[in-house]
This record gives structure tokens, C-alpha cells and sequence, in this order.
């Protein structure tokens, strides 16, 4: 068994039919310090969300910042490959939620417009 994550989920490994194995399951012995992610709202304009699970590549832009339509905000690396997301309007960026290198689900929220 090997050491807890950050999520309360720990690796554990085994042999089945002579095949080393590794499975992620939850230690429910495990308190978890850590939040679930902020979902992005379907149809709020103010919210931009991860389309696909992946990695943050890169942040391109930061709170404070106007952005037009169609500014690359982020990149998104998911098996070997690279999505870039673009502003899909014009406006002042509230808050960058995610950093490069980060972990997300898609429909995470990662960046929020200022009204």
C-alpha cells in the first residue's frame, strides 16, 4: 500500500495471475484537507471551465486584465495532447483559479469574469 495522496486516495498494489497491478481506491480511515474543485455554471457567461480533463499548461492571463474575444487564455494538456482556450467574449478577468501544472476535471472552473 503505498502513501496517502492530498485527494485521501492511496495506491494500492497487487499480483493478479502472475501480473504486477497497481488500483487508486479511497482510505475511508483518511480525513481529507482538500476541496472539491469549483464547477464552472452551464450558461453563465461570467464562468470559463475546463472542456476536458487534463493539465494547466499554461496561464496566459491574470486578474485585472482585459481580455477580448477570442485571447488565448489557457492551455490544457491531456494525453500527449495540447487545447488551447480562448476568451469566448470581452471583458475584465475577476479571478484566475487554477495555476500551470494543476490538475483539473473538465467542467472545473478556471476563470471567472468581473460583472
Amino acid at each position: 500500500m503505498g502513501e496517502p495522496h492530498k485527494d485521501g486516495s492511496r495506491t494500492v498494489f497487487f499480483e493478479l495471475n502472475g501480473q504486477p497491478r497497481d488500483v487508486q481506491v479511497m482510505d475511508r480511515t483518511l480525513t481529507t484537507k482538500t476541496e472539491a474543485a469549483p464547477k464552472a455554471e452551464a450558461g453563465n457567461p461570467l464562468h470559463v471551465g475546463a472542456p476536458m480533463p487534463g493539465v494547466v499548461g499554461r496561464v496566459l492571463v491574470s486578474a485585472g486584465e482585459e481580455v477580448k474575444s477570442g485571447t488565448k487564455l489557457f492551455t490544457l494538456e491531456a494525453m500527449k495532447m495540447e487545447t488551447t482556450i480562448y476568451a469566448e467574449r470581452s471583458g475584465k478577468v475577476a479571478e484566475v483559479l487554477v495555476e500551470a501544472g494543476e490538475q483539473v476535471e473538465a467542467g472545473d472552473l478556471l476563470l471567472r469574469y468581473a460583472n
